[in-house]
């Protein structure tokens, strides 16, 4: 760990004793564990403190851990041009639980919280306008959680019969093909390549 992210490490836990839970550096980046009723006041502080100055906000995601109590990490990404350094903060929530909007602090995290809410299905309090971003407004599910069917629920496609979109349940046109994948030249099990039958014997 740099000397840089190391005082800052430790100035950070000092002044947000009870709010940051823990603290690490990596490839140059620190990331904070925070709780997540006290997100709003970390980062207003990583924004406005003069020894931080984290003005500008990169990214906001989440990332799903279904075999975990608290589901889901969601994390900021946050740059300091002053200090040419960059902050990871992150919270744990439950599937169930919802999580402080960042808007008051950036606005710019609208959007963001959005797709979060869209993909994942994570809840952002006091949003002024959450509902879905990317996926289309019957859709159902969030399609970046790992319990999520890779195929998902329904298909759309344009009826020329009918002149508009239509929703079906999906479809398998073809059944899964089973591959080995242990040689580019081996396919499904009982498939048997010209040529193949020499080597067994």
């Amino acid at each position: 760990m740099s000397p840089t992210l190391e005082i800052m490490r430790s100035a950070l836990t000092e002044k947000l004793q009870g709010a940051i839970i823990s603290s690490s550096a990596a490839f140059g980046e620190l990331t904070l564990v925070a709780k997540s009723e006290s997100i709003i006041e970390v980062l207003t502080y990583l924004r406005d403190a003069p020894d931080c100055l984290f003005i500008n906000f990169i990214d906001l995601t989440a990332v799903d851990y279904p075999a975990r109590e608290k589901r889901f990490d969601v994390v900021w990404h946050l740059l300091s041009p002053k200090h040419n350094l960059r902050i990871r903060v992150k919270t744990a929530v439950a599937e169930d639980e919802a999580v402080p909007s960042s808007i008051p602090v950036w606005p710019a995290a609208n959007w963001f919280e959005r797709e979060a809410w869209d993909l994942m299905g994570v809840i952002f309090t006091g949003h002024p306008d959450m509902r879905r971003i990317l996926t289309d407004y019957g859709f159902e599910g969030h399609p970046l959680r790992k319990d999520f069917p890779m195929t998902g629920y329904v298909e759309a496609r344009y009826d020329d019969q009918e002149k508009r979109v239509v929703y079906e349940p999906v479809k398998l046109n073809q059944e899964f093909r089973q591959f080995d994948f242990l040689s580019p030249w081996e396919g499904a099990p009982e498939y048997v390549l010209p040529g193949d039958e020499k080597a067994k014997g």
